[in-house]
């Protein structure tokens, strides 16, 4: 198997799972493709920008298949734009400092509070859902996306269900749907920055994120269970935090 052909294919799986789960990508990609050999400064804008691509196909692909309803004024448009407009200012901050803050200390702060999120769905805690709230989920999670490529989907698919009667389905297509334009933005960030990533790396995992970013949105549709659905995602949260914290301290 060619390499080209096996980031593709690896782009392709990751996708899938966090178009699916709203989760996964970035988290597990970004360390894999640095033990690959490639250079932090190479992985982290094509993980921004094949993430972009892939998100946005699954947004369209959540609306169509009615896992979310992106229509002007519903509840799934406001959460999104919200995080969108809110988050599109961390990204700036992010890329900015991306040289002048302790990646040890942010990635541990965010490892806590997804832990802390995903013990809240476990055990059925909830949190009344205020645009203040959003903001804050917004901000921490672009913030973190522009520096490391990752913790976007843990934050805010898994902030969202900690909220009294959000839908788990539209909490996923809403975290797809602002995470793409702020992936897009934080990659044009980094090209004027720090010029383009290699081609060779760029091109399989943009070709492999579309085609996940097509199918994972139906196998959220085919899930029936919202309950399960809520359970899978809360472990898959913690599971996450305590990937992070191993990374950052056990490693």
């Amino acid at each position: 198997m060619s390499e080209t052909f096996f980031l593709m294919v690896i782009a392709m799986v990751m996708e899938f799972i966090d178009s699916a789960l709203g989760m996964m990508y970035g988290t597990v990609l970004s360390p894999l493709l640095i033990l690959m050999g490639y250079d932090v400064k190479s992985v982290v804008p094509c993980i921004l920008i094949s993430q972009a691509l892939g998100g946005f196909i699954a947004s369209y692909r959540h609306h169509q298949l009615r896992n979310a309803n992106f229509q002007f004024g519903t509840t799934d448009y406001r959460v999104a734009t919200t995080i969108i407009w809110f988050g599109v200012f961390a990204c700036v901050i992010g890329v900015l400092v991306s040289v002048k803050i302790s990646p040890k200390i942010l990635n541990t702060y965010i490892a806590v509070l997804v832990i802390v999120i995903a013990l809240m769905i476990l055990t059925g805690k909830s949190l009344i859902m205020t645009a203040q709230k959003i903001y804050v989920l917004g901000f921490i999670s672009a913030f973190n996306k522009a520096l490391s490529g990752g913790g976007f989907g843990p934050l805010v698919a898994g902030g969202q269900l900690v909220f009294k009667d959000r839908s788990e389905k539209g909490a996923i297509g809403s975290t797809d749907f602002a995470e793409a334009p702020i992936c897009l933005l934080s990659f044009c960030l980094w090209v004027l920055l720090k010029g383009m990533p290699p081609m060779n790396l760029m091109i399989p995992v943009c070709l492999g994120s579309m085609v996940g970013g097509f199918f994972g949105p139906m196998a959220l549709s085919k899930i029936g269970s919202k309950e399960i659905l809520k359970k899978c995602l809360g472990m898959l949260v913690l599971i996450e935090g305590l990937w992070v914290l191993y990374k950052v301290w056990l490693r």
